[in-house]
């Protein structure tokens, strides 16, 4: 007879060979062409992903419009496997989340595994009290993944607050004034010409002429 730990392993064992008659993918995904995702791969790999089963996106995991998954989504079928290293690599948007997740174990009908989460293996706990387990273990992190992407994009906001407030500026560089801007500003200023025809002179739109005069005259005053 088999103790229950035997049982266990017997049980998971024939999971994992179920997945023979599936394919076995991974995905990867990085928020910025920056980043690196050597970490990622060498999951992947010590896993047991072939190299050419796994797909990446270098995008936001704000929504699942990304073309590396959409082009995994079509590959999977019924019964094959998908490694993700994080809940947070899936996604960060926590309805997304738990709208993919059940897309892909319930209509797809296949098993995924979040490699830094053993409780989220859906190849084990096929049971009531399992199933229960990992649906709480994803909301959970769905959640933290959603929080945390909310956390950078404030932080995001504040520092670029301050960076305003110590004079850092945002954007392209302002193009040169024209040699002759200051004559046709003086001439502009003092009602000679009209601001069509000062635009015109320095090569630039009405609007354009105006915001760089605005800022050219509080120069001046400074």
């Amino acid at each position: 007879m088999y103790n229950e730990l035997e049982q266990e392993n017997f049980a998971y064992g024939i999971m994992e060979e179920t997945h023979l008659r599936g394919t076995v993918y991974g995905y990867i995904r990085v928020s910025t062409k920056e980043q690196n995702e050597d970490r990622q791969r060498i999951a992947m790999e010590e896993a047991g992903v072939p190299e050419r089963n796994v797909y990446m996106d270098k995008q936001s995991g704000k929504d699942f419009n990304r073309p590396q998954y959409r082009k995994l989504l079509r590959k999977l079928k019924k019964d094959d496997l998908l490694y993700v290293g994080s809940i947070d690599r899936l996604g960060r948007n926590y309805e997304e989340i738990l709208q993919q997740w059940r897309y892909l174990t319930k209509d797809k009908g296949i098993d995924i595994v979040v490699l830094d989460m053993p409780l989220l293996d859906t190849r084990r706990g096929k049971d009531l009290m399992g199933t229960f387990l990992s649906d709480i273990v994803l909301q959970v992190l769905s959640f933290v993944a959603e929080n945390e992407r909310t956390n950078i994009r404030q932080r995001q906001a504040e520092g670029i607050a301050a960076a305003k407030a110590r004079g850092v500026r945002f954007g392209r560089p302002p193009q040169p004034l024209p040699p002759n801007f200051h004559s046709v500003f003086q001439q502009w200023r003092q009602g000679q010409i009209t601001g069509t025809a000062a635009a015109r002179e320095c090569g630039m739109p009405l609007s354009t002429f105006r915001y760089r005069a605005e800022i050219y005259k509080n120069s001046k005053l400074l």
